[in-house]
């Protein structure tokens, strides 16, 4: 049974590979705008669902059968949702709020298994904390360019994960994978690996 990752996410990407899960990947594009009075969990599993949908609609009929799996991550703190920074001034106020402070990453997960077209939909969250940082830490990890293309504008796997104090939960969802999630929804959806 093939596995279909509907993200350009090299992160999620590599977590699969290294959980030993074949997949291929069939990028997606979602208007990711959060609705008025949206909360963060019901943004994430929306998204994740949508990517999910986006790309189930464009496998082939008679393509046998498979399971499309779509993901979104945002981090809450304080009600606010961080995305990823549209800019470097952006990222740098995002880290500014984030710093010494205790928020939550949210990641929303989407499964939908062809040709039958069952779903599953969840989320996982987890408590990350940061040290306080220094603005000329914030200006050097921004300046990396490591920020971008991340909700929250930080890689706890990468040159951020100095920085990480403490994860509650999921490490791998912080990365934007909630892995032991996904592998028993793989499994509830007949995924034999």
């Amino acid at each position: 049974m093939r596995i279909i990752l509907a993200s350009a996410s090299p992160r999620r990407a590599e977590v699969l590979r290294n959980a030993g899960i074949p997949f291929e990947r069939m990028p997606t594009s979602v208007d990711e705008s959060r609705r008025p009075d949206e909360r963060p969990e019901e943004l994430v599993r929306r998204l994740a669902e949508a990517k999910a949908r986006s790309a189930a609609a464009r496998v082939a009929a008679g393509a046998g059968q498979l399971i499309v799996v779509g993901a979104d991550t945002e981090v809450v703190l304080d009600g606010l949702v961080f995305g990823k920074p549209a800019s470097a001034e952006e990222a740098r106020a995002m880290l500014q709020k984030l710093s010494g402070r205790t928020h939550s990453v949210v990641t929303g997960i989407a499964a939908i298994h062809l040709p039958e077209g069952a779903v599953r939909i969840g989320h996982e969250t987890t408590l990350v904390t940061l040290a306080p940082l220094t603005l000329e830490e914030i200006e050097d990890y921004v300046s990396s360019g490591e920020a971008f293309d991340k909700a929250g504008a930080y890689a706890v796997q990468g040159r951020a994960g100095r920085f990480v104090t403490r994860v509650e939960g999921c490490y791998f969802n912080v990365v934007g994978l909630p892995l032991a999630r996904l592998y028993r929804i793989l499994h509830e959806l007949g995924w034999p690996g």
